[in-house]
């Protein structure tokens, strides 16, 4: 659903009674609602009224889309009476260019040299003004600007590079919806600073690179593409990381239960399912660390390349203003002792003593204690003891399988595969041994 359909219209009511003292006032509102006429000097204050109005009930609730049909018949809704100066207000809006449409802005799938055309041929011959009241959606010049340049800021607060690469999806989830981002990604697009991608391998993988510097936006290479494909795969595999952790949590849960019921098979079932998950989960976060391992060497052999070309540039203007190897020398030392006063400030900051860190073990103590909490409030049913080969009760078998649980539990950290591999090899071992009891 897109942000127009989320405001309620009671809202917008609201806010312009707030705003406007004598929006009750029939006499003044008589006057505001009638259709221009004569000069421009005669509807000019009823224009700039309407107009300032509109600006800011689309501010305040951060409307970047606005129906014209929804702003004259509900947003200004005084008893059935709506202005008849609005088709105007919005006509002139759209000439002095607080509002756009869609169509107005390029689409920046159809390629540079459409672009390129469409430009020109909008230069040569001027279109005629639209019905903008026919119109689905029009756009707040001023709010795209807006929030043009939150989108910006967002993506720059977590890329150090001048460019960055993102998914559609993610840019749509950025931008606040897809009708918002195609809009935002059609604006920058057009001021130099974002181009759409699209990769066609096995699925159609759509993105956005944006400049996230004052400069133009760098030319699209075959990198750019490969880049795209990995970010995107890395999505996907944290998304089925995502749902390997759900299920693995559900499965706990319901091999508790089963075990505080004394369903004995069930809960060699579920066990075995949580073993399968485990062995899951590690497959694919050792592929979701290669593919981030991978972007991360990219990333760095740009960050290696801009330094180069610094150092080059560096070197070309000493050169050119005659700097001497003194001058040089001296900046070099500057540097180098701010260096040094941030490493004194890292290593201060290291030696502080941190309070949030938790041992695993501490964490496993914990589990332990809770289960034998639950084990006292909720008593497996037991009508008779039945001792097995080994000489085991079913409740000690229990037990055993809930310490199996214990050990079979996810790590948030995939790279210590040491202790993953003895928890799937401990689990083995218990499954072993209930299912001889089984027998």
């Amino acid at each position: 659903m897109d942000s127009i359909s989320n405001v309620n219209c009671s809202s917008v009511r609201d806010f312009i009674a707030k705003e406007v003292a004598d929006w009750d006032d029939d006499v003044i509102a008589t006057a505001r609602f009638k259709a221009f006429s004569g000069q421009r000097c005669d509807w000019e204050p009823s224009f700039l009224f309407w107009k300032q109005l509109i600006i800011k009930i689309a501010t305040h609730f951060r409307l970047l889309l606005i129906r014209p049909s929804q702003v004259k018949n509900d947003w200004f809704n005084r008893g059935g009476l709506t202005p008849l100066c609005l088709d105007n207000v919005l006509s002139l809006m759209y000439n002095e260019g607080d509002i756009t449409r869609t169509l107005d802005l390029g689409d920046p799938s159809s390629g540079r040299f459409s672009q390129l055309v469409r430009r020109v041929s909008n230069l040569i011959t001027r279109p005629a003004t639209p019905d903008i009241m026919a119109e689905q959606r029009v756009v707040l010049t001023a709010m795209l600007k807006d929030k043009a340049a939150e989108v910006v800021k967002h993506l720059s607060e977590s890329h150090w590079n001048p460019s960055c690469i993102v998914t559609m999806k993610k840019f749509q989830d950025i931008c606040g919806g897809q009708e918002e981002a195609s809009v935002i990604l059609r604006y920058l697009s057009g001021c130099g600073t974002a181009q759409y991608l699209s990769v066609n391998k096995k699925d159609c993988v759509e993105g956005v690179k944006v400049s996230l510097s004052a400069g133009a936006l760098s030319r699209i290479t075959n990198l750019d593409y490969d880049v795209l494909h990995l970010i995107w795969t890395t999505e996907k595999l944290q998304q089925q990381l995502d749902v390997t952790d759900r299920r693995y949590e559900l499965l706990k849960k319901s091999a508790l239960a089963s075990l505080q019921s004394g369903n004995k098979k069930l809960a060699l079932s579920y066990a075995r399912e949580l073993k399968l998950v485990t062995q899951s989960r590690e497959k694919c976060s050792s592929l979701l660390n290669r593919v981030e391992e991978v972007l991360d060497v990219i990333a760095d052999a740009e960050s290696t390349k801009k330094v180069a070309e610094a150092m080059q540039i560096g070197a070309r203007a000493i050169k050119e203003n005659k700097i001497s190897v003194e001058d040089v020398d001296l900046c070099l030392r500057d540097i180098q002792e701010s260096i040094d006063s941030h490493k004194e400030v890292e290593k201060i900051l290291e030696q502080t003593p941190s309070y949030v860190d938790i041992e695993d073990e501490d964490i496993e103590e914990e589990f332990k204690k809770l289960e034998l909490a639950v084990g006292k409030e909720a008593p497996v049913p037991t009508p008779e003891k039945t001792i097995n080969a080994e000489g085991r009760t079913g409740s000690e078998a229990a037990e055993f399988i809930s310490g199996a649980f214990s050990n079979l539990k996810l790590s948030d950290h995939p790279a210590e595969k040491p202790g993953i591999t003895q928890a799937v090899s401990d689990g083995d071992k218990i499954t072993k041994k209930l299912e001889m009891e089984a027998v």
